[in-house]
């Protein structure tokens, strides 16, 4: 077995040749214990989040990763202001129209929407730090990506941790991934969801097609960044 500080040093150079950043201007703190890798800091782009989180696992000596990294939001608004965001955007989404939804803060939950007869699910929303969690279940890969998106979409948010199973379960693949990724962009307002064709191979997603503005190209990228699952972003968009 390496040494542990020769598995960190290795570590770093993956990190740093995978995302390009500057250790000295944006540090990510690592340590090591029984191949337990953890990673903290805070990156400006969820891309370079994954990036590094990727390049760090494919390290020999680093059995699992303990992701710490969070994404720089600007000024937060607070937990409170993250929580209530994340609540309007699921409960105006349509595909969450017969979802349960219900908050969970300082212990105490909160139901703001039953499921009623058609039951598509429950979703709990949390948020600590920036930390947005989302607990329950619902009915497809797609509905629990399309969630964990709307969570990043919210003012303040640092991170998100989706722990939403999955009922009855579903075989993930890069197709689940092209059908959520669709099912964002119709979400997403600020995406002409038509004009942006969508491929994705071993993770890696690759967008093709013609936006109208460079912040629409970001955005989108951004939105396929978003999903659980996608390793790589190779954005081809044109700005017309």
């Amino acid at each position: 077995m390496q040494h542990k500080d020769a598995v960190l040093k290795q570590v770093q150079a993956a990190i740093e040749q995978a995302t390009r950043i500057d250790p000295q201007q944006n540090p990510i703190a690592l340590s090591l214990s029984d191949g337990a890798l953890a990673l903290d800091g805070e990156v400006a782009h969820i891309g370079t989040k994954k990036l590094a989180l990727h390049a760090a696992a494919g390290v020999p000596g680093v059995e699992r990763i303990v992701d710490r990294l969070r994404v720089a939001a600007g000024e937060p608004p607070g937990d409170g202001a993250t929580r209530d965001a994340v609540c309007k955007w699921l409960l105006r989404d349509i595909d969450f129209q017969n979802c349960a939804l219900h908050v969970r803060n300082k212990g105490e939950r909160t139901t703001l929407r039953d499921a009623g007869a058609d039951s598509a699910g429950s979703i709990e929303i949390a948020v600590a730090d920036g930390v947005v969690t989302l607990a329950g279940q619902v009915i497809s890969l797609s509905h629990k990506r399309l969630a964990g998106v709307l969570a990043w979409w919210s003012r303040g948010c640092r991170d998100v941790v989706n722990e939403l199973d999955v009922q009855p379960p579903e075989e993930d693949n890069d197709e689940e991934i092209v059908e959520a990724l669709h099912l964002v962009f119709e979400s997403d307002p600020y995406v002409h969801a038509g004009q942006i064709g969508i491929g994705c191979r071993d993770g890696t997603v690759t967008l093709q097609g013609i936006v109208g503005s460079a912040g629409e190209r970001m955005r989108a990228e951004l939105d396929a960044w978003y999903l659980f699952a996608v390793q790589r972003v190779i954005n081809r968009l044109e700005v017309a």
